[in-house]
């Protein structure tokens, strides 16, 4: 087990398929999640498929986002929406539900978590 990737153990393309359906289906549905859904265009097919491309390599499948979009850039990509405290939190919470829905074991889930704290902590581009 030691040896497999967080892609392979939350169960590849399908599990991660339909992560991000619940992630997406969760942030467009929850009132807590209002000031996230604002920054997304209307129709989040988009958005999804972009989550579903980055996460695959991200977590060590196939790297779909370079391959169809090119580096990820994430703080780059991210520049144009005002990300604060709020935003950040309201993703993390999001995917903790759509990880916990889903079915990712606990341990994982906990490892996973902390890395996309950072890594949403990381988009943060205003204060508040």
């Amino acid at each position: 087990m030691a040896d497999q990737t967080a892609y392979q153990l939350i169960g590849g393309q399908a599990t991660l398929g339909a992560l991000c359906d619940r992630f997406y289906e969760l942030m467009d549905t929850v009132p807590q999640f209002a000031a996230l859904r604002a920054l997304h265009p209307v129709d989040l097919q988009s958005s999804r498929d972009k989550l579903f491309m980055f996460l695959s390599g991200w977590l060590g499948g196939p790297d779909l986002y370079v391959q169809n979009v090119g580096p990820p850039m994430l703080r780059r990509r991210h520049l144009p929406f005002a990300i604060g405290v709020r935003e950040r939190d309201e993703w993390v919470a999001c995917m903790f539900l759509a990880m916990e829905e889903v079915g990712i074991e606990p341990a994982l889930r906990q490892r996973l978590l902390e890395s996309f704290f950072d890594t949403a902590d990381f988009m943060r581009n205003r204060p508040g």
